[in-house]
């Protein structure tokens, strides 16, 4: 059994109105991008696929994976204008792969428990992702902000990375979609269940594993890493 961690450090990062895409930004004197790789590199993956921004793959080689000894990088790749064409061409050279999982960069406070039961569950279902139960109440609006509908909470699940899925499934899943031309893609686990017609089994991830979206978001991040002591 192979398992590759497919981390996606492509994005340019907008929102958050800086000239330094998130991904480089720093957190106690080291690049967001580090800490992905570091919970990979220190977790039961065998190898780690980064795909990256085509003018940031000799910084990331020598500034962060040579650097910081991150070993499990089996290569460095650039990606594309968008998310879903950065996920194809990981995909592509995790030829190797039995599983993988497909990671954002921009959620550094990944643990080793939500690698390990994602690992654990994905060889159970075939796709699984990570999330938790939405704290507020969720309101479904029509164009003008007008309110729809109102779900029930308790089936209403805020989706996070990593998702998990058997190799060779994703990539038919995406071959599936290039075919299509079809763009309107959020997330892998939409690919899984639009274009192959099977279930995502979501699991417990961790408030904490928050995506970097605004400057607000690198406080928070900043606290978790010095709570937990993961700062190294």
């Amino acid at each position: 059994m192979h398992i590759t961690a497919i981390v996606l450090a492509a994005g340019k990062g907008s929102r958050m109105q800086s000239e330094i895409p998130k991904q480089y930004m720093s957190i106690d004197g080291k690049p967001v991008l580090y800490y992905s790789l570091k919970a990979f590199e220190e977790s039961l993956v065998d190898d780690i696929i980064l795909v990256t921004s085509e003018d940031s793959v000799s910084y990331c080689k020598n500034e962060i994976v040579e650097k910081y000894d991150i070993c499990k990088v089996k290569a460095i790749i650039a990606g594309g204008e968008e998310r879903y064409l950065s996920v194809k061409k990981g995909l592509m050279s995790a030829d190797k792969a039995d599983y993988v999982l497909i990671h954002d960069a921009a959620r550094p406070c990944l643990t080793m428990d939500i690698i390990k039961r994602s690992i654990e569950e994905v060889q159970i279902t075939g796709a699984c992702t990570v999330g938790v139960p939405v704290k507020d109440t969720i309101k479904l609006v029509d164009d003008d902000c007008f309110g729809l509908d109102t779900p029930p909470r308790n089936r209403l699940w805020q989706i996070q990375t990593p998702q998990s899925f058997l190799y060779r499934d994703i990539l038919e899943a995406y071959r599936i979609l290039e075919a299509s031309g079809d763009t309107d893609i959020t997330d892998d686990t939409m690919i899984i269940e639009r274009y192959l017609d099977k279930k995502v089994k979501v699991i417990q991830g961790d408030y904490c594993n928050i995506k970097i979206t605004t400057t607000e978001d690198l406080s928070v991040v900043e606290n978790f890493f010095k709570k937990n002591e993961k700062s190294c």
